[in-house]
């Protein structure tokens, strides 16, 4: 059981029978009235997400998740191929599901998939790739502004924001949380 009071980003719940994560909280205390804990919580079964506020002291039980480590093999038709290393079990997974997870991801990378009793409900992409600069626009001598950028789209097509002394055809660390660049490689 997990009291309001020590909820956390990422901890998943179980409330009036739904599985829930929390995506944001905030403990609140006002002037006048007894503190409580505002929430946005993602229902991970159908991806909805509700506001909802609990006094601190309101228990919950902690909903159990299996994170496996599963290789990211390839797509085909909107559904997209995972392989257990260990028992070569393959499970295929629709773009629903998956989001934009996957945006930075290369085939044949691992990645932890995430199921409650058995039902896989989302994919989490290794927190840094490094990936190759396929297309971007030649930065100019004299644009040294500092912290300027210019908009890149690496190998898997995803677009990301870097300096401007990053030319086409590099390799590039990205952080997969926040598609940030990084640094060179």
């Amino acid at each position: 059981m997990i009291s309001a009071g020590d909820f956390r980003n990422g901890v998943t719940l179980e409330i009036e029978g739904n599985v829930f994560q929390i995506v944001e909280f905030q403990h609140v205390k006002p002037g006048k009235g007894a503190a409580f804990v505002r929430t946005k919580l993602k229902n991970i079964i159908n991806g909805g997400l509700v506001e909802r506020s609990f006094r601190p002291t309101e228990k919950f039980p902690q909903a159990r998740i299996d994170r496996k480590d599963m290789q990211y093999l390839y797509e085909d038709g909107g559904l997209f191929t995972f392989m257990d290393v260990e028992t070569y079990d393959q499970v295929a997974l629709n773009a629903e599901t998956i989001g934009d997870a996957l945006k930075f991801v290369k085939e044949n990378e691992m990645c932890k998939v995430c199921s409650y009793n058995g039902s896989v409900f989302s994919v989490e992409p290794p927190l840094f790739v490094e990936l190759q600069i396929t297309e971007t626009e030649p930065g100019f001598k004299g644009d040294t502004a500092t912290g300027a950028t210019k908009p890149a789209i690496v190998e898997t097509g995803a677009k990301v924001n870097v300096p401007l002394f990053v030319e086409q055809g590099e390799t590039i660390k990205i952080d997969t949380r926040t598609g940030e660049y990084l640094s060179r490689v």
